[in-house]
């Protein structure tokens, strides 16, 4: 096992206005994340939208600084890490983002794009920028002539391809997939897909991918992490999580999945209320007000992430004995 990647009660918490005669709140975008990421190994993110998938993204990959806790990549600390660090860690964890045409520069020609990277982080000389990024188009499954053209003259599925193909242009050990496949056709989605499987195969990388779609993740996903306002609910294998949630909100996103065998009957689960607002949110399990199994412990203290079933899960109902105990 060859971990690249540790997060350790990872934090993102944004001060907002409340008006000139009101202290400002603090939205816990993302409150407490901790997990590995290993070479050639997918872990997936999941969780209504608001969850704090996107913000933990965004920490990962250095664009926001995380809060509190720790994050190492590579054997490097990013909280408390002077600028040359970063600046020498950015080019390990890349991203690639959910709209691919808002990605790119329309002005740009995707020739430059791929090679861009390669000019701000690299000492290559023109030539090498060129060749490094034809032989990368090539590898992402585009024609030598699309050099030249702009954005606007692509497909969707080609501009994701090309957004992939300029993630990898520095060679990461870490790829973020921010939703890369929710914009696009089903039958393109696959290909997608089947395009990142191949390459994280040839290049060992480690991928977080994030996604509200679960039989995409049940495709590409190795381990799972399920969050909600912030918060990790429950995390595991893959193959544990779909065939055994343990959380209730777990157990609701999966049962809104859509089920291709029509003879396997489901019980759907409707979770009742909206999503708390993260400036005002419950106290103690903040998932206790649409939780049907909330008890009067779950109001007043936050359950711990707990091994139950092959994988871990935060909830006092699941944990009640150890939760009982730990109380006692």
């Amino acid at each position: 096992m060859s971990i690249v990647l540790t997060a350790r009660d990872l934090t993102r918490y944004y001060s907002v206005s409340r008006g000139a005669f009101s202290q400002p709140g603090i939205l816990k975008a993302l409150d407490g994340a901790s997990f590995t990421l290993e070479r050639g190994k997918t872990l997936a993110v999941v969780g209504e939208s608001g969850c704090g998938k996107s913000t933990l993204a965004r920490a990962v990959t250095m664009i926001e600084l995380p809060t509190s806790g720790s994050l190492n990549i590579a054997g490097d600390e990013i909280v408390g890490a002077s600028k040359k660090t970063l600046r020498a860690l950015r080019p390990k964890v890349q991203i690639v983002f959910q709209n691919p045409y808002g990605s790119l520069n329309p002005r740009q020609k995707i020739g430059h794009a791929l090679e861009e990277p390669l000019l701000v982080n690299t000492s290559l000389s023109q030539a090498e920028r060129t060749e490094k990024a034809r032989a990368m188009m090539t590898r992402v499954g585009l024609r030598p002539e699309h050099y030249d053209r702009y954005p606007h003259m692509f497909s969707g599925g080609q501009r994701q391809r090309i957004a992939i193909a300029r993630a990898l242009m520095l060679d990461p050990e870490v790829l973020v997939l921010d939703e890369p496949v929710s914009a696009l056709d089903v039958s393109i989605q696959a290909q997608v897909l089947n395009l990142l499987a191949d390459l994280q195969e040839q290049h060992n990388l480690a991928y977080l991918f994030i996604s509200h779609d679960l039989s995409v993740v049940r495709h590409i996903a190795n381990e799972v992490m399920v969050m909600y306002l912030g918060r990790v609910v429950e995390q595991g294998p893959r193959d544990v999580i779909f065939a055994n949630p343990q959380h209730p909100y777990t157990k609701a996103l999966l049962s809104a999945t859509p089920q291709p065998n029509p003879d396997v009957k489901r019980e759907r689960i409707v979770l009742k209320g909206e999503l708390p607002s993260p400036l005002n949110p419950p106290s103690g399990c903040t998932f206790h007000p649409r939780c049907p199994l909330a008890f009067e412990l779950c109001k007043s203290v936050n359950p711990a992430l707990l091994a139950h079933e092959g994988s871990l899960v935060a909830c006092h109902a699941v944990n009640q004995p150890q939760a009982e105990t730990k109380a006692a």
